[in-house]
């Protein structure tokens, strides 16, 4: 279940061994034994279905200009089916606004064989194991960042558009930037659905409500809300071609 680029063939070696090393992953005892814990009893309707309950690694395209940052597997979705944001409504909102975009092949994310494909973009989390009532402690992110920053570090001669889903991606995005020398500070730049950035030298940000059912059952977040994202890193994709 590793990290497959466009064609189905594994991603480049670096990326390949940052997914090995994630699967392997038992730093957080409390992410481990509430992973497992969800594995062993899960709901009636997913009874018999073997589930991962190990870390998920990102997937895409390895020459990727769009990176998508999320904040972790769902218990009963990508800690289920392997593959962040697979297998759970966050996912359904997420492909299908996708597929609307043209950055994937179909509207539907239900498991690693489903033949979804996504072009251009690259898929990942802050954290790779699902937390309990999807919150983590500052620890758990600290232990999880030497991953994504080696994920970002192979992406990052291609990149030119950055979508981070909640506060807690866009935090650990400017951390990353002022890790790389710039001069950020948080006050300066707010989070709200739809708000874009630019900073020399990196790619373009923009900032969404994560699609977690707290958001789009409430109406915080709207199809159309959601859309106008997809639509507006596509803009940015094109005009850098």
């Amino acid at each position: 279940m590793l990290a497959r680029s466009n064609d189905g063939k594994p991603e480049t070696h670096t990326l390949t061994a940052t997914a090995q090393e994630i699967v392997a992953c038992r730093k957080c005892p409390r992410l481990v034994a509430w992973r497992e814990a969800v594995a062993a009893n899960p709901p009636r309707r997913y009874r018999g279905q073997k589930y991962w309950a190990k870390p998920v690694p990102g997937f895409g395209d390895p020459r990727a200009r769009l990176l998508i940052i999320g904040l972790a597997p769902a218990a009963h979705g990508g800690n289920r089916t392997g593959r962040i944001f697979t297998g759970d409504r966050s996912g359904d909102w997420l492909f299908r606004a996708l597929h609307r975009a043209g950055f994937a092949n179909q509207p539907t994310s239900t498991g690693c064989e489903d033949g979804l494909v996504v072009r251009d973009c690259y898929i990942t989390a802050v954290a790779r194991c699902a937390p309990p009532q999807n919150k983590l402690l500052p620890s758990e992110i600290n232990n999880c960042t030497p991953f994504l920053e080696r994920e970002v570090h192979d992406l990052w001669p291609h990149l030119r558009c950055v979508v981070v889903l909640g506060r807690v991606a866009f935090a650990w995005w400017l951390r990353h930037l002022r890790g790389r020398g710039l001069a950020i500070r948080t006050t300066d730049y707010p989070f709200a659905h739809g708000a874009e950035f630019s900073f020399a030298g990196a790619p373009t940000l923009i900032c969404s409500f994560h699609p977690s059912q707290q958001n789009t059952s409430t109406k915080r977040l709207t199809e159309p809300m959601f859309d106008s994202i997809w639509r507006r890193a596509r803009e940015i994709l094109d005009g850098d071609r």
